[in-house]
């Protein structure tokens, strides 16, 4: 199986979403099943079938959640010597050479990826441009209404 990048704070989140889940959704999804069979005929009973609809997502998800954390190669971006370059976790601060426009975004795994928080995925085409470069250089990234090119401002392990 292919190994896939996961900072620690992206396997602490999935970890709890997983407990959660263990812990509080699939008992009350058992409890309402309870409930909804003592109403008697299964065939007509549409809390019955809510319910299992629900167990069948929760289910789901935590097949899904295990999958992706046995999975997880989780790296601790504090710990990477990257030799001033842009790797995995790095949080970049880029500037749009023609609007001049900045903005910082972090490099983390498809799970993680927030563009609202600053959070990219490492599959995303301005991610895949930066990765390896320094500070000072300029990349560019094909977007759908045409080429952006950034300089890179500054680059953090945090």
């Amino acid at each position: 199986m292919v190994k896939v990048p996961l900072t620690i704070k992206g396997a602490e989140k999935l970890r709890a979403e997983l407990e959660e889940l263990k812990s509080v959704v699939r008992p009350r999804i058992i409890a309402s099943i309870a409930t909804a069979r003592a109403h008697g005929d299964l065939k007509e009973n549409a809390e019955y079938h809510a319910a299992k609809e629900q167990q069948s997502f929760a289910e789901g998800r935590i097949s899904e959640i295990e999958g992706k954390l046995s999975n997880a190669q989780i790296i601790d971006i504090t710990k990477v010597d990257a030799n001033g370059k842009v790797v995995f976790g790095a949080t970049v601060e880029i500037e749009d050479i023609d609007n001049e426009k900045r903005v910082v975004y972090q490099i983390v795994g498809e799970d993680e990826a927030s563009i609202k928080e600053g959070r990219i995925s490492i599959g995303s085409p301005i991610a895949r441009a930066l990765i390896g470069k320094e500070v000072e250089d300029v990349v560019t990234v094909k977007a759908p209404g045409g080429n952006v090119d950034y300089e890179i401002i500054s680059i953090s392990y945090i």
